[in-house]
């Protein structure tokens, strides 16, 4: 008799969580579904801001290019050149960033639009305040070949985020080798 409780209690126990998880199943599915279109349209509407501030005037999206490195996920391009989407691994993650590139190959700015590098250390590379600024700065006008000074390079790394200096400088190459292939 006891046995036959036992197994009439568990059998009730897993019923209730099937039921629990099944409406929690569903209330997630319908989340997502209601918030998916808004998160696409946001996270268009960033991609495009970064192509503008990297590229003056913005520029059509390029389907048929050759990224010989695999960082380079979309193009973008004008008459004075190109915005290059590229995503190098920093520290913690995937880095995703715009580059805007001249026909020329110099650099015209970069917009970092995703990161989850460390507070106060990586992150200092998207930060809209001055040392982000000049971080960012300090690449307008160069060409591709860059390296941090600590890798005899001529670009100054953000202090103690050496790894994500060199993951930046690593997709700004592959965006400048990208718009000469591509140019």
């Amino acid at each position: 008799m006891k046995k036959q409780n036992t197994a009439l209690y568990i059998l009730r126990l897993a019923i209730t969580l099937l039921l629990i998880t099944s409406i929690m199943a569903g209330a997630l599915a319908l989340v997502n579904n209601i918030t998916a279109p808004r998160i696409a349209q946001l996270r268009s509407e960033k991609i495009q801001k970064a192509v503008s501030e990297v590229l003056p005037g913005g520029g059509e999206e390029v389907y048929c290019f050759v990224d010989g490195t695999g960082l380079v996920t979309n193009v973008y391009a004008s008459d004075l050149g190109y915005a290059v989407q590229v995503a190098p691994v920093g520290f913690d993650n995937t880095i995703t960033m715009m580059v805007g590139v001249d026909r020329e190959g110099n650099i015209l700015g970069i917009s970092i639009i995703s990161h989850t590098e460390t507070a106060g250390l990586g992150a200092v590379a998207a930060a809209k305040n001055a040392a982000g600024e000049a971080f960012r700065g300090q690449f307008v006008g160069l060409s591709g070949d860059l390296a941090v000074a600590k890798d005899g390079g001529e670009v100054d790394s953000i202090t103690g985020a050496t790894i994500t200096s060199r993951a930046i400088c690593e997709g700004i190459n592959a965006a400048v080798a990208c718009a000469m292939q591509n140019g």
